[in-house]
């Protein structure tokens, strides 16, 4: 009876743990909830000079999003000589705390460097991963807890213009993604004189750094088609597993959280191509595994409770009136939210039918990057030269609020919300935004 007690006082302290981890904090790219959404309240319809608590200059751009937990903001950042940084921000102040060098070597190709990945953090340690290979762990005063290179362990990646895929942190382990073009060519930007390489999903212990297993991922796709930006996703299916759904390669597969073993896969768009890289990450609801397609394929719903070989077979529906190929959809209230950040446009679908309820143009001209936000009924994204937006999420489309933040692109990270603030982080400035 007192060990039926004892269990029972432990569930309910983990998971109000939980909830406490989640209220208020947005400790990975893309959230607490991983799907672009955040518990919020009393949050600005504009971003303007009005809402400025502060505004912190960051030493380099990059397209790293910044991560909240409590009073801290981390940021990915390069500085002024080309280190690759990891910077804490007091949340309530906007001052630096601290700042750690993590590796060397900042490399920019088209419009990434080495600074894209986002960090993570679960309260007790924040782990940060660059495009070098360098992935480190501090605890959250900025003392080192362990550091290693994956560019030594696995090889340099292989990845036409720079890794780009962030650490996810769930249920106290770490995984990330390694999806990477075999053999690398000499123009490649890590090129070192070896190309083979393999590409693979790791699984690290967050207290240590050291491997609980590593699973490589195979694809019959080629050149850049084997490369992949996006960042795994956590999925519970309808049969009760939870299992890590990974986006590249061609195809979307579903994996066994220990030991990586892979459940099912689909090939997700019907034609083949050289060069069809995929960006975005993974998002699902209700069982539901969502996934886009590159270069104008459509967004793809793919029913997760499937074994081996599923693309004839587990196919729910696919959207391809207002594809997506960088900007990962945003799941919020049980609806889904799909922007073309080329063409301006933002559409919310049914997540369990794909069909349309509404799309509008953006009141922008520039390209927008990032992938939306979601919280407090709101949509928060901005584009590359700064204009950020506000659009109503709900029953018809509405834009709240526009604002040019003049100077400071080129912005190609995402918008993180924590209660009721909202964070930007431009080519300048990491910004806090909140009603007066």
């Amino acid at each position: 009876m007192k060990t039926r007690v004892i269990w029972r006082v432990l569930g309910l302290a983990l998971a109000c743990n939980w909830t406490l981890a989640r209220a208020g904090n947005w400790p990975q790219w893309r959230g607490p909830n991983l799907n672009g959404s955040a518990p919020g309240a009393n949050l600005p319809t504009s971003l303007g000079p009005d809402e400025v608590r502060w505004k912190f200059p960051v030493p380099g751009r990059a397209g790293a999003t910044p991560i909240i937990w409590g009073g801290h903001v981390f940021v990915n950042s390069p500085d002024e000589a080309g280190n690759l940084v990891l910077i804490d921000v007091d949340r309530a102040t906007g001052k630096e705390r601290w700042r750690r060098t993590v590796g060397v070597g900042d490399k920019e190709k088209g419009r990434n460097n080495m600074a894209a990945p986002s960090p993570v953090t679960d309260g007790q340690r924040v782990i940060t991963l660059f495009g070098t290979g360098d992935l480190a762990a501090f605890d959250m005063e900025g003392n080192a807890v362990w550091k290693r290179s994956l560019g030594k362990d696995f090889g340099r990646f292989s990845v036409m213009w720079i890794y780009g895929s962030s650490p996810l942190l769930h249920e106290g382990r770490l995984y990330l993604q390694v999806l990477q073009r075999s053999p690398m060519p000499p123009d490649y930007p890590l090129y070192d004189g070896k190309p083979e390489r393999e590409s693979f999903v790791l699984c690290v212990d967050p207290g240590t750094g050291k491997d609980l297993w590593r699973h490589v991922r195979r694809t019959d796709s080629t050149l850049e088609s084997q490369e992949s930006y996006a960042t795994p996703l956590p999925v519970r299916m309808k049969d009760g597993t939870t299992q890590l759904v990974v986006v590249g390669g061609d195809h979307v597969s579903g994996h066994a959280l220990d030991g990586g073993a892979e459940v099912w896969r689909a090939r997700l768009y019907d034609k083949r191509d050289d060069w069809y890289r995929i960006v975005t990450s993974p998002v699902a609801l209700d069982g539901l595994v969502y996934a886009c397609g590159p270069k104008g394929q459509p967004v793809v719903a793919f029913r997760g409770d499937g074994r081996g070989d599923v693309t004839g077979t587990h196919v729910a529906w696919k959207f391809a009136e207002n594809p997506t190929d960088w900007s990962t959809p945003l799941v919020m209230d049980g609806k889904m939210f799909v922007l073309d950040g080329g063409k301006k446009v933002l559409a919310r679908i049914d997540p369990r039918t794909g069909s349309k309820t509404w799309s509008g143009k953006l009141p922008t001209r520039e390209v927008i990057w990032g992938s939306p936000t979601g919280a407090d009924g709101k949509i928060y994204l901005h584009s590359e030269e700064g204009t950020v937006v506000v659009a109503d999420a709900g029953d018809e489309f509405k834009v709240l609020g526009s604002v040019t933040l003049e100077g400071e692109g080129p912005c190609r990270g995402s918008v993180a919300v924590s209660d009721n603030r909202v964070f930007v982080r431009t080519a300048k400035n990491l910004y806090c935004f909140g009603k007066p």
